[in-house]
């Protein structure tokens, strides 16, 4: 698995530190309000930065996207094989913005053991 040391982690730690947050968008938020891939449900800053390594400028670029093909993309990108759960946080990200509700990622683990078994085959 990758361990990426990415700086919008330390402006996470610093925002936290400092008594400040980014409040998370929910359902009835109008997806083109959301402003930073921070305020997604379980996107914190990491997977922000794994976006913008993607290309992704923008939460509303999601919309539409393959979450298997960004997953794919994103090891290519680093060189070595993501954490499953990777997976699991941009099947939960893109299926939000594309205007279901919110879930925890790992309500996405099934799904990706069956539908994306092939990723992940030894």
């Amino acid at each position: 698995m990758c361990s990426i040391f990415r700086e919008p982690a330390i402006i996470l730690v610093v925002m936290y530190s400092l008594g400040m947050s980014m409040k998370k968008a929910t359902h009835e938020t109008d997806r083109s309000d959301v402003r930073a891939f921070e305020q997604i449900v379980n996107v914190g800053a990491a997977t922000a930065g794994d976006f913008k390594l993607l290309g992704f400028e923008k939460p509303q670029e999601l919309i539409g996207q393959d979450p298997e093909q960004l997953f794919t993309r994103l090891c290519k990108l680093t060189k070595c094989r993501q954490d499953p759960c990777v997976l699991d946080v941009f099947l939960a990200t893109i299926d939000y913005m594309n205007g279901n509700p919110p879930r925890p990622w790992w309500e996405y683990t099934d799904e990706r053991k069956i539908r994306f078994e092939h990723l992940f085959a030894e």
